[in-house]
């Protein structure tokens, strides 16, 4: 029977939830009732419903077990950026955050759950501090790329990669505190708005003669994807 990606089966009944989804439940559910240190892989298994061996292969730790699915959501985010241009690089890079964000958001509960774990286990901070750098060097690369004929290319995309990263985990940190009660969309965009501005320089080297400046004035309200929208329509339209 078919079965679409919000778990609803096609005749209008909810589907189980994945065994990776109902680990990771059960793994964040143990770890605040029991403590970290006195669960075990095997209680994990048990509370949902699984084998040792089926838990090893979906999990390599109970640790593994709380976090996101890293490599798939890098896998997405990587697929985003590479789908862009030069002309669309700073946009891409607005998505793939918010992409990141959507994640965390869209599992609430578990989210909510992990970081107050995380700020009482030693073990998961040095975990969380480890993935955050797989995305900055994700995000540093595809910069870095983009930028390769420019003065300071390796140098400007390092700090712009910082920047994108450090401008997600301070709203998401800022929901997670909130207990998750409101949209986290809106503040990332204001944030990200402070990056754009910070790197809105950043471009591929000009052609001869290319030294044409565009002013623009945009609502306060307007999100960073349509502001940048907006001005790459105004520059396709005055070549």
């Amino acid at each position: 029977m078919a079965m679409d990606n919000t778990g609803v089966r096609d005749n209008g009944r909810m589907a189980t939830p994945p065994i990776s989804h109902r680990l990771a439940e059960a793994a964040v559910a143990l770890f605040d009732e029991n403590g970290y240190d006195e669960t075990t892989v095997d209680d994990i298994a048990a509370r949902a419903g699984v084998s040792r061996s089926t838990f090893f292969r979906y999990y390599r730790s109970k640790e593994d077990a709380i976090f996101p699915d890293h490599d798939t959501l890098l896998a997405r985010v990587d697929a985003r950026l590479r789908a862009s241009t030069a002309d669309t690089a700073i946009v891409a890079v607005t998505d793939a955050v918010r992409i990141v964000l959507a994640h965390y958001v869209e599992d609430a509960e578990v989210s909510l759950r992990r970081y107050r774990l995380v700020g009482r286990v030693p073990a998961l901070r040095d975990r969380e501090i480890a993935s955050v750098a797989r995305y900055q060097r994700l995000f540093r690369e595809f910069i870095g790329t983009w930028l390769a004929d420019s003065p300071d290319a390796g140098l400007r995309a390092e700090l712009m990669a910082a920047s994108v990263v450090a401008a997600h985990n301070q709203v998401l940190r800022g929901w997670l505190r909130a207990g998750g009660t409101y949209d986290p969309s809106g503040p990332l965009d204001h944030a990200l708005g402070y990056v754009i501005a910070t790197f809105h320089h950043l471009e591929q080297p000009k052609e001869p003669g290319d030294d044409q400046i565009v002013v623009a004035a945009f609502n306060r309200a307007a999100s960073p994807q349509a502001v940048m929208e907006a001005i790459q329509a105004h520059l396709s339209s005055h070549p």
